[in-house]
C-alpha cells in the first residue's frame, strides 16, 4: 500500500515526448502533478486547494449493476425532542449534510466553550477527547446526533481505533446507559430510545457497510439488534430485519464484484502475445467495435460510475493509516488490505490509458493511426461535456505517453486544435486550476440538474486522493492537549461526502454489452510492447532509440 501511495502521489502528468509516469507492470501511470430496480451488470457477459483556515469549514442501498451475476426528509439537524417509531430521524442525501463552510453550523446548541470533554467555538465542535466523542455519538432519550457528526466521526474514528472496537463501546453504552439489559426498565423509555439506537445502526450499516465484513462487527450488531427486536413493538423487529437484509445484500454484491475483478485480472493477456498467435488483419480495434465516439464516451461513463459505486468512504482514510503508527496511535489496518476497491478504480484508469495508447500504436498505416487519435480526441471531448473527468484524463494520459507522442508523422496528419483545448482544461499547472474550475462548474450543474445526465460528476480520481492525502498529512490528528482535532475531520468528511453524492448517480445512457466487454477485457500492450509498436510504425530517430528497438525486437519477437 505504501508503494501504491508513493507512486500515486509522486507522479506527474505526461506531456508529449515525456516518458510514461511510473512502472506498474502492464498498467498505465496515474497522472498527477508532483507537488430496488435490478440492473444488468456490465460483467454479466463475462462470467463464463485549501488552507489550514479552511479546515473550519446515504448511501441508501441500490442494487448494483453487479448484483445480477448469477453466482450469487430529514426534519432537523438535531433531534431535540423524544422521538418514537412515528418520527424516526431520516437519512438525508449527502448533498444536504454539509453547508458551504464545511459542516452544519446548527449542530450544537451549547454556548459554552467546553462541555463534557468537548471544546466548541461559536457553537462549532473543534476538538474533544476520544471518549467524549464516542459518548456524543450515542443517542439518549432526549438527544440524537446530527448526521453530519455521525458520518464525520465514523469516518475519522478509524484513525484511532478499529471499527469493531468502536462498535463494542457503542453497544456497551447503549445497553448499560439506556438500561436495555434490564427487563423491568421503563417501557415508555424503551419506546423513546429504541428507534434512535436502531437509526444509528442503520446509518452505520448504510454508509459504512464494509465495516461489517468483520465478524466481530457483525456479532455486536446482531446482539444489539436482537435486544431492540426482543421488545413488544413489532415495528422494531421489522426494521431490524430490513436493516440486516439490506446489509447482507450489500456485502454479497461486493463479494461478487470483487470476484469478477479478480477473474478479469487473472485472465488478462498482453496484446503482443495475441498478435503473435492471431494475424493483425483479423484483430478487432476500437473503431470497429464502436465507430461513434459519443457512444464510447457514454459506455466509459457506465464503467466509471459502476466502479465508483463500490468504493467505500472509509477507504480514503484507510489508504493512509496502513503505513504505520500515526500520531502515536497504532495503525488500525495493517493486518488486512481494506482499500481494494479504491485501488481497483485507479487500475481502471491505468488500463484505459494503456488501451488508448495501444489502439493508436497498433495500426500499420499512419493515416489509420491519425484517425484513431482524432477518434479519441472526440471521445475525450464528449467525456468533458458529460462531466466524466476521470476518463478524460486517462485518455489524455494515454495520448501523451512517449510511444504515442513520438509519432511525429502521424501527429502531422491530425487536427490538434480540439486536443489542445482539452489539454488546457486539464493542465496541471497552478495545482490543476483549470480542471478544478471545470469540476466546480460540473458540481454546480449537478445540484441544479433537470436530467440524470446533468447530475454526472466523475472527478479525476487520483487528484481527489492526493487532495485528501495532503489534508490528512497537513493537519495533526491530535492537538497538544491530547484532544482529537475534529476541525480537521469536518473538512475531511466534507470532501468525502461530496464524493459520496457523485458516486450514487444513476447512469442515464443505454448500455452496450459488446462495447463494454471490449473495453474491460481486450488485451493491451505492455510498456515495452508499446515502444516496439511505435518504433515499427515510425523508425528510431537516434542511437538510443535504435539500441532500444533492437533490444525489444530481440526480447519480444526473438528477432535480431
Amino acid at each position: 500500500m505504501a508503494k501504491f501511495l508513493t507512486e500515486l502521489l509522486g507522479c506527474t502528468l505526461p506531456r508529449k515526448g515525456a516518458s510514461p509516469m511510473f512502472e506498474s507492470k502492464s498498467h498505465s501511470r496515474v497522472g498527477l502533478k508532483s507537488s430496488t430496480k435490478q440492473k444488468t451488470t456490465i460483467f454479466s457477459t463475462l462470467a463464463n486547494e485549501k488552507s489550514l483556515s479552511d479546515c473550519k469549514k446515504e448511501q441508501q442501498w441500490k442494487p448494483s449493476m453487479y448484483s445480477s451475476i448469477t453466482p450469487v426528509c430529514f426534519p432537523s439537524p438535531l433531534i431535540e425532542k423524544p422521538i418514537g417509531k412515528e418520527s424516526m430521524p431520516q437519512t438525508p442525501p449527502f448533498s444536504a449534510m454539509f453547508d458551504s463552510s464545511g459542516y452544519n453550523r446548527n449542530l450544537y446548541q451549547s454556548a459554552e466553550d467546553s462541555c463534557g470533554g468537548l471544546y466548541y467555538h461559536d457553537n462549532n465542535l473543534l476538538s474533544g477527547s476520544l471518549e467524549a466523542l464516542i459518548q456524543h455519538l450515542v443517542p439518549n432519550v432526549d438527544y440524537y446526533p446530527d448526521r453530519t457528526y455521525i458520518f464525520t466521526f465514523l469516518l475519522s474514528s478509524r484513525l484511532f481505533m478499529h471499527p469493531y472496537e468502536l462498535m463494542a463501546k457503542v453497544c456497551h453504552l447503549c445497553v448499560e446507559h439506556q438500561r436495555l439489559s434490564d427487563p423491568d426498565s421503563d417501557k415508555n423509555q424503551m419506546r423513546k430510545i429504541a428507534p434512535k439506537i436502531l437509526q444509528l445502526l442503520t446509518e452505520w450499516t448504510e454508509t459504512f457497510p464494509y465495516d461489517f465484513r468483520d465478524e466481530r462487527m457483525m456479532r455486536n450488531l446482531k446482539d444489539l439488534a436482537h435486544r431492540i427486536a426482543s421488545g413488544e413493538e413489532q415495528t422494531y423487529r421489522k426494521n431490524v430485519q430490513q436493516m440486516m437484509q439490506c446489509l447482507i445484500r450489500k456485502l454479497a454484491a461486493l463479494s461478487q464484484y470483487e470476484e469478477v475483478l479478480a477473474k478479469i485480472s487473472s485472465t488478462s493477456t498482453d496484446r503482443l502475445t495475441v498478435l503473435k498467435t492471431k494475424p493483425q488483419s483479423i484483430q478487432r480495434d476500437i473503431i470497429t467495435v464502436c465507430n461513434d465516439p459519443y457512444t464510447l464516451a457514454q459506455q466509459l461513463t457506465h464503467i466509471e460510475l459502476e466502479r465508483l459505486n463500490y468504493i467505500g468512504p472509509e477507504e480514503f482514510v484507510q489508504a493512509f493509516v496502513q503505513k504505520g503508527p500515526l500520531d502515536n496511535d497504532k495503525s488500525c489496518y495493517s493486518e488486512r488490505k481494506k482499500t481494494r476497491n479504491l485501488e481497483a478504480y485507479v487500475e481502471w484508469f491505468n488500463r484505459l490509458s494503456y488501451l488508448v495508447a495501444t489502439e493508436i500504436c497498433m495500426p500499420v498505416k499512419k493515416k489509420h493511426r491519425a484517425r484513431v487519435i482524432e477518434y479519441f480526441i472526440d471521445v475525450a471531448r464528449e467525456c468533458f461535456n458529460i462531466g466524466n473527468f476521470n476518463s478524460l484524463m486517462a485518455i489524455i494520459s494515454g495520448m501523451n505517453m512517449s510511444p504515442v507522442s513520438r509519432l511525429k508523422k502521424t501527429w502531422a496528419k491530425v487536427k490538434t486544435a480540439k486536443f489542445d483545448i482539452l489539454e488546457h482544461q486539464m493542465d496541471p499547472s497552478s495545482n490543476f486550476y483549470n480542471y478544478r474550475t471545470a469540476l466546480r462548474g460540473a458540481a454546480q450543474r449537478s445540484l441544479t440538474a433537470h436530467s440524470s445526465r446533468e447530475k454526472i460528476v466523475i472527478p479525476f480520481f487520483s487528484l481527489l486522493i492526493k487532495d485528501i492525502y495532503f489534508l490528512n498529512e497537513g493537519c495533526a490528528n491530535r492537538l497538544p492537549n491530547g484532544h482529537v482535532n475534529f476541525e480537521k475531520f469536518w473538512e475531511l468528511a466534507k470532501q468525502v461526502s461530496e464524493f459520496m453524492t457523485w458516486k450514487q448517480v444513476e447512469c442515464p445512457f443505454e448500455r452496450d454489452r459488446k462495447i463494454l466487454q471490449y473495453l474491460i477485457t481486450v488485451p493491451v500492450f505492455s510498456e515495452d510492447a508499446l515502444y516496439l509498436a511505435s518504433y515499427e510504425s515510425e523508425g528510431p530517430e537516434n542511437h538510443i532509440e535504435k539500441d532500444r528497438w533492437k533490444s525489444l525486437r530481440s526480447s519480444l519477437l526473438g528477432r535480431v
